[in-house]
């Protein structure tokens, strides 16, 4: 999401670089991205696409459809001719012929669910995609879809891409007990709060560059989302934790959800190389189990609620 906006493609690029560098091989995105306006629309899957020349079979690519596309009905959502249009102009951008996981962005409620599934079952058995996953679908949704799958013998979602963090914990109450039953994979995003639990941010102003400075709709969701009284708190009490780990707090939050075992991989932002490190240490060095359950009793509030997302 941030190739194209909060980074340019030089530094999008040796942030991929850096990435596959260190044995990192999962790239996630999305045809709407960067999520900054109609003109800029694609361009993330572009920057990966001309990235991708002469790497494609060392990475595993999931990109995401559904958003508007154009102005015309038919070009959003997860019909039938919006998934065939949404897949071919993917795979035009990402300059390559196949698409590891290819997940639907958002629910569409205006589309019956076996035309959506029908739909991504032609596309494996063309060849286009390889597996399916969804994004941001409450528990129900992908229960039913998972049911409809089965009884139409029809490819299944393998994977959602749900929020998820130690401010919004929600999804642990019915989602992630469902994927661990029906061994659905959880690729998680928003592990640091967009940022906020990096723990770099004055309560008085977001740090100049981050998400939440944004002046598009993608800052104010972000804004909207975390930016609150409560969770700077959260973020001041989770501090010494991290210190007397003797990490920063960013790998602490992102080992955090790593320590799940419901959690299949993370999916991490990053506007320059430098900030995969904490994500790489995070990988390498896991949590001792009192500290999980130290931020587990410290963030247990946060599984309350009914957010979509």
């Amino acid at each position: 999401m941030t190739f194209g906006n909060q980074c340019d493609e030089k530094t999008s690029h040796a942030i991929l670089d850096k990435a596959q560098n260190e044995g990192i091989t999962f790239i996630d995105t999305a045809d709407m991205y960067p999520a900054s306006g109609k003109e800029t629309i694609g361009d993330t899957e572009r920057i990966i696409g001309r990235w991708l020349k002469g790497k494609r079979e060392e990475i595993i690519l999931a990109t995401k459809f559904w958003a508007p596309m154009g102005s015309l009905p038919w070009q959003r959502g997860s019909s039938r001719r919006h998934i065939f249009d949404a897949v071919d102009a993917s795979l035009e951008r990402l300059q390559t012929d196949f698409i590891d996981l290819y997940q639907v962005h958002f629910p569409d409620y205006e589309t019956p669910i076996d035309e959506t599934i029908g739909a991504l079952d032609d596309l494996v058995k063309m060849g286009k995609v390889r597996y399916l996953g969804c994004s941001n679908y409450p528990s129900w949704l992908l229960a039913r879809s998972i049911g409809r799958s089965e009884t139409l013998n029809l490819e299944r979602f393998e994977s959602v891409q749900p929020r998820y963090n130690l401010l919004f914990r929600q999804m642990e109450r019915e989602l992630f007990p469902l994927c661990e039953h029906d061994r659905i994979g959880v690729i998680p995003y928003n592990p640091l709060a967009g940022g906020l639990l990096t723990g770099q941010h004055e309560r008085s102003a977001p740090r100049e560059g981050s998400r939440f400075a944004l002046e598009s709709d993608q800052g104010e969701r972000y804004r909207e989302r975390y930016w609150r009284d409560e969770f700077h708190d959260t973020v001041e009490q989770i501090r010494p934790i991290a210190e007397n780990e003797g990490i920063s707090m960013a790998q602490l939050a992102v080992a955090w959800v790593l320590s799940k075992p419901f959690v299949t991989s993370p999916i991490v932002g990053a506007t320059n190389p430098a900030q995969l490190d904490d994500a790489i240490a995070a990988a390498a060095n896991p949590l001792s189990e009192e500290t999980v359950t130290q931020l587990d009793e410290l963030t247990r509030k946060y599984r309350a609620g009914d957010d979509e997302r």
